[in-house]
């Protein structure tokens, strides 16, 4: 591999608008641009193999931006200031490039500057290695990747799985499928469709809300204590979710799972109460 480094030293500020409309989105007849983006890092094959089937859609041309390196369970933090961006050759030929920073900054560095001329269509973010069932999705990089296209008014899908297994042909044949759609009959404005695809047989696809995570603490163990500092190593375990109709039960049971999702975290169901609660200033 073959890298050509190029160094922007200027300080870039970016005023950013949300954008969300809940009309439909429809790319013009004459071509389709995609962002490809992941949490993983530019060096994922996962990555390479899902910008190669991408490419094989007609009309489609696929510009990949992605972090350097691992930035996984990152969310949709990013960077402001100072970025490095690394143009990527593999094969002899051009890949993408890699931004020195979190996967929301990659897809917001590839929207603004790789976009600037020619603005993106899409944003798909992944093949992720790991599922993004439930309310893990709230600490992912790669579905955080895919809600700055929301939020810089760019439709977006993020697509996760027990990775690596031999379905992320099917991840990718799901991905091309609502691509289809999208430019048929208009992407949704403003939601990001969050893939999932288990591994070992599959037995279908099924579209569920968001529902439990299926990832748990288990604690911390004690590494090494050395005087005031203690160093400590994150347990985890798998937990077997409960509700058969959430999308975390349905990828357990071997669903491949669509998953739309927004920003809008409100709990309307709490807003009258807390007007009931007679908060004021004192």
């Amino acid at each position: 591999m073959r890298r050509l480094i190029l160094r922007d030293r200027s300080v870039v500020k970016l005023t950013l608008g949300i954008f969300l409309f809940t009309f439909s989105y429809t790319a013009l007849a004459d071509g389709y641009r995609i962002l490809l983006s992941n949490d993983d890092g530019i060096e994922s094959p996962l990555l390479e193999f899902l910008k190669g089937e991408l490419e094989t859609i007609s009309d489609v041309e696929v510009v990949v931006s992605a972090p350097l390196e691992n930035q996984s369970g990152s969310s949709q933090a990013s960077e402001s200031g100072r970025l490095e961006v690394t143009r990527i050759e593999k094969n002899g030929e051009f890949f993408g490039v890699a931004v020195d920073g979190k996967p929301a900054t990659s897809v917001r560095y590839g929207l603004r500057v790789l976009g600037e001329s020619d603005p993106f269509d899409l944003v798909v973010t992944g093949i992720n290695r790991g599922a993004n069932v439930g309310n893990v999705s709230h600490l992912s990089g790669t579905v955080g990747a895919a809600m700055e296209g929301l939020y810089n008014g760019i439709p977006a899908i993020a697509v996760s799985g027990a990775f690596p297994t031999t379905n992320e042909g099917a991840a990718a044949g799901v991905v091309k499928q609502l691509i289809a759609h999208y430019r048929d009959a208009g992407a949704p404005r403003g939601t990001v469709i969050s893939v999932n695809v288990p591994g070992g047989e599959l037995k279908g696809v099924v579209a569920r809300p968001m529902g439990e995570s299926y990832i748990a603490s288990a604690g911390y163990d004690v590494i090494e204590a050395v005087g005031d500092t203690t160093v400590y190593d994150a347990k985890r375990r798998i937990a077997e979710a409960t509700d058969s109709m959430n999308d975390t039960y349905a990828y357990q049971q071997g669903y491949i799972t669509l998953t739309p999702l927004k920003f809008d975290w409100t709990d309307y169901e709490m807003l009258d109460e807390l007007d009931d609660w007679g908060i004021d200033l004192k």
